[in-house]
């Protein structure tokens, strides 16, 4: 099982990956949040009928991305912080409620330097609810391998 805490720097209550359940070719990293009635962003919106908001989906896909299996250069033992730059296109088709488990993918397509791109996409129960298209993010720190990057 992978420390989620020792790979994001993000930590309660923003913290949007509860678990990282496979990994795939170095290019594919699937996990999950669930989302319980507890949840800081709940309280208002909406009050009679709590949805997560998009954004928040958004911010779990970015997460997830910082644990594709990349070729890189240790630069220190401490999580690396990436910066979400970008997103071509974001769609939403069905509300997230509590007692949901947001399920989360991200397929890295693209590594240049420090900028990672990818696609990523959210469901729950086997629905899709978000998909993101060329998520852009920038890890300051990162430093790849040449020779072994596959994206």
């Amino acid at each position: 099982m992978i420390a989620i805490t020792q790979q994001l720097p993000h930590r309660y209550p923003f913290l949007f990956v509860d678990r990282i359940v496979e990994q795939v070719n170095g290019q594919l990293v699937r996990g999950y949040k669930n989302i319980t009635h507890n949840e800081w962003f709940l309280e208002g919106h909406f009050p009679d009928e709590p949805i997560v908001p998009g954004v928040i989906i958004t911010e779990a896909i970015a997460q997830l991305a910082a644990f594709v299996n990349l070729p890189i250069e240790e630069v220190g033992s401490k999580p690396k912080k990436g910066m979400l730059v970008s997103m071509k296109a974001v769609k939403f088709s069905k509300p997230v409620v509590p007692g949901d488990r947001l399920d989360l993918q991200f397929e890295a397509t693209m590594l240049r330097g420090p900028y990672l791109k990818g696609n990523g996409q959210a469901s729950v129960d086997g629905k899709v609810v978000c998909t993101v298209d060329e998520m852009l993010i920038y890890t300051p720190e990162l430093v790849v391998r040449k020779e072994t990057a596959r994206c």
